[in-house]
């Protein structure tokens, strides 16, 4: 259903604090708000939002949960900046009131909460868009258009790299920050691969869709899932997926590492090589015939872009580049992650180094961003080259995968 051009789209923000207040700022002093309205805001801990004085001074109104708002009143757009566990009822909600939605990352905790949320979009006839801010940026979206075009020939291996440390202010900043499931026993699988790394995990997935709004899925996924954390799930992972094509996917990951390094990607074509590295600051595509292709970096675009896209995509009702569809390998893999290794390993305690701030203590693996390294430039897995603190992961088909977990299939 596409909106008149000239009338301004009617916003609804559930969740105004963490990621959410990026949404809320960029509204705010968004210096043209002829293009939306943001009509009110949903938090169950407004008060924790440190732009509370200018929502109460611009007389937008606020309510305790999305529930309701819906109640009493109708938006034409509901952005949902929620935990995880809320994202498939909240996006189906907003649906069945009428309203597109634009949901963040990830889609949804399971594969079957990610379908429940494209059922629910084809029978509402409106847009969900998913916030992998990537995938609407310039840089990556030339290079998918390029890959498609059969630019860099058939892909061959692609993998990512990032190490982002984690204090344990990162692990209270919530009620479910590391954990598999809520108090309810609904499930969220925090981890690395599904919230601050998901976007690097799902973009190698988004490049290799057969279409510009579609992302290849993982037919096989093995996956080595560690902890240093004293949490429930882990901060620390090696995973290997395949497509049905062949292409292998390496997506190695950490927050118990001294040092923050990446995001680094190399991607293997036949007949060229992509680079994001500390010697590629910006996309690289490297042919034999030594030219080279730069696309820029991905984060050159702000991540407000994301929700400007998507105001033109639900006027002009055009398709948007990362929907429901797209992000749900991501899902995919991330349930087989788990699947892969459902009992998470405890890194040896003479490894494990903790430090403390003023108010907060980091915790780190000692030689853990050696080994990644390692396992990084060699295109393995830990327990492949031998690491004695690895431990050997289960290989779980995907053909088909449709509930997690598998074993409670009804």
């Amino acid at each position: 259903m596409k909106i008149k051009d000239e009338s301004s789209v009617s916003v609804v923000l559930s969740g105004i604090g963490g990621y959410g207040l990026m949404y809320l700022s960029a509204m705010l002093d968004h210096p043209d708000g002829s293009r939306f309205r943001l009509a009110a805001v949903a938090d169950p801990f407004p008060e924790r939002c440190n732009r509370l004085d200018d929502i109460h001074s611009r007389s937008i109104p606020v309510f305790r949960s999305l529930d309701d708002f819906f109640q009493k009143e109708r938006a034409e757009l509901a952005i949902l900046s929620s935990p995880i566990q809320w994202h498939s009822r909240q996006a189906c909600l907003g649906l069945e009131m009428g309203s597109h939605v634009l949901c963040e990352k990830p889609l949804a905790a399971t594969v079957q909460d990610a379908g429940r949320i494209i059922r629910s979009r084809k029978e509402s006839g409106r847009q969900v868009a998913v916030g992998y801010q990537w995938s609407f940026s310039r840089s990556i979206l030339a290079l998918k258009k390029d890959i498609l075009s059969g630019e860099f020939g058939k892909p061959i291996r692609l993998k990512t790299f990032h190490l982002w440390p984690r204090d344990d202010k990162y692990y209270r900043r919530n009620d479910w920050a590391g954990r598999k499931r809520d108090a309810s026993g609904d499930w969220i699988l925090d981890s690395p691969a599904n919230n601050a790394f998901a976007h690097e995990l799902h973009n190698m997935f988004f490049l290799l869709g057969g279409r510009i709004d579609r992302s290849a899925l993982p037919v096989e996924v093995t996956a080595e899932l560690y902890r240093a954390h004293p949490i429930e799930n882990f901060d620390t992972c090696v995973c290997r997926a395949r497509t049905a094509d062949s292409t292998e996917i390496l997506f190695l990951v950490s927050h118990a590492t001294e040092r923050k390094i990446g995001p680094w990607f190399h991607f293997e074509f036949d007949r060229a090589v992509i680079r994001l590295d500390e010697t590629h600051p910006q996309i690289t595509a490297s042919f034999p015939d030594g030219s080279v292709r730069l696309y820029g970096h991905p984060d050159n675009d702000p991540q407000e872009k994301k929700l400007w896209d998507f105001l033109d995509s639900i006027r002009t009702g055009e398709p948007v580049a990362c929907g429901p569809e797209a992000a749900s390998a991501q899902v995919l893999c991330v349930n087989a992650m788990q699947e892969s290794m459902p009992e998470i390993t405890v890194f040896p305690d003479l490894m494990i180094r903790s430090r403390r701030g003023p108010d907060n203590r980091w915790v780190s693996v000692e030689g853990l961003e050696k080994a990644l390294i390692g396992c990084f430039e060699r295109s393995a897995m830990p327990n492949e080259i031998g690491l004695p603190w690895s431990v050997r992961a289960n290989r779980v088909d995907l053909t088909p995968y449709d509930f997690f977990p598998r074993e409670d299939h009804p």
